[in-house]
């Protein structure tokens, strides 16, 4: 009788532990599935592309054609080069977008070392206009700042100077690198807020030991701020560097607002259109080599930021899973 209960629980273990193996293979199956689906989703754009980038212009509706075509060509490739004038566009976008982001990154880390440390007045009523700006878009706050910097003022002084006197010394900023690196040294350039909040809740979360150890050495605030303070927020300094530079990169609005010359390559690749008509290419009209011409435009435009994503991926997934953005 034991023997065959033995037998009997022997059988309902093995077709459990079955159940359970062919459980886990559908589970990894179906996750690999939707892993592919959706990296398919994701990559298909750039696939594509590359593919039409670089196909002659008689195998651009070969239907058979998908991915790869052995007919190479980088006629629309170096067209796409010359129309963007891709050297002038791409510094333009370093000096502008770039150098933005490099200020910003400094400016929001003085300011969220400032709320994380210090107890001040008003400081409650500047955290909750700092959660606004990241609720707020940023196009709401661009048409009043292109008004401001047409004759840049501040607090009104060199108006009322104007009025009394009529000498307008007030400068246009517009058309120049002032009008994107003045909010980002001020700590209120593009998305700011958010980006003072993640260095927030990191300095939130240093020992204060450290500090306090500098300060018995007679380290003031500001000497406390770089010499311990900076030197410990590696990781969080990256992480709000990559978020900056990839924020500014895409940035269109704001450079095509303030500027009406010198466009950083966001602007120039979404009017590669017009500069193409100039040519007597017309882009709508189904014509193969204004689709391929905008194509290569639009991945000479996201290529260097994929190129340092690929670069910089893994210590930047680490800095993401290190950094402290909720609490």
């Amino acid at each position: 009788m034991n023997n065959v209960i033995s037998s009997v629980k022997a059988d309902k273990l093995s077709v459990y532990k079955t159940k359970q193996k062919i459980k886990k293979a559908l589970n990894l199956i179906l996750k690999y599935v939707f892993l592919l689906a959706f990296g398919y989703l994701i990559l298909y754009p750039l696939f594509y592309m590359i593919s039409v980038s670089f196909r002659s212009a008689e195998t651009f509706f070969d239907p058979s054609i998908t991915w790869i075509t052995f007919n190479l060509t980088d006629e629309f490739a170096k067209t796409a080069l010359d129309v963007l004038s891709y050297g002038k566009t791409l510094w333009n976008t370093i000096s502008y977008e770039v150098v933005s982001a490099l200020l910003e990154v400094i400016s929001c880390s003085v300011a969220a070392y400032g709320l994380a440390r210090f107890d001040f007045k008003g400081k409650k009523i500047y955290e909750a206009m700092l959660f606004i700006t990241i609720l707020v878009p940023v196009q709401i706050t661009v048409l009043p700042q292109m008004v401001n910097y047409a004759h840049f003022d501040i607090l009104g002084i060199l108006g009322l100077f104007n009025k009394l006197t009529g000498i307008d010394l007030r400068p246009n900023l517009l058309d120049t690198h002032l009008a994107f690196w003045l909010p980002s040294i001020c700590g209120v350039g593009l998305r700011s807020g958010i980006l003072i909040y993640i260095y927030r809740q990191f300095f939130k979360g240093l020992p204060k030991e450290l500090e306090e150890a500098a300060a018995i050495d007679g380290a003031n605030s500001l000497t406390t701020y770089i010499r311990v303070a900076v030197p410990s927020s590696g990781v969080v300094i990256f992480t709000v560097l990559i978020f900056s530079l990839i924020w500014h990169w895409n940035d269109y609005y704001l450079s095509a607002t303030y500027l009406t010359k010198n466009f950083p390559l966001a602007v120039s690749v979404s009017r590669i259109a017009e500069s193409l008509q100039v040519r007597g290419i017309y882009w709508g009209t189904g014509s193969p080599e204004a689709t391929a011409i905008v194509m290569a435009g639009c991945l000479f435009f996201v290529l260097p930021m994929l190129i340092f994503y690929m670069i910089i991926q893994r210590k930047f997934v680490k800095s993401i899973d290190r950094v402290g953005i909720t609490g």
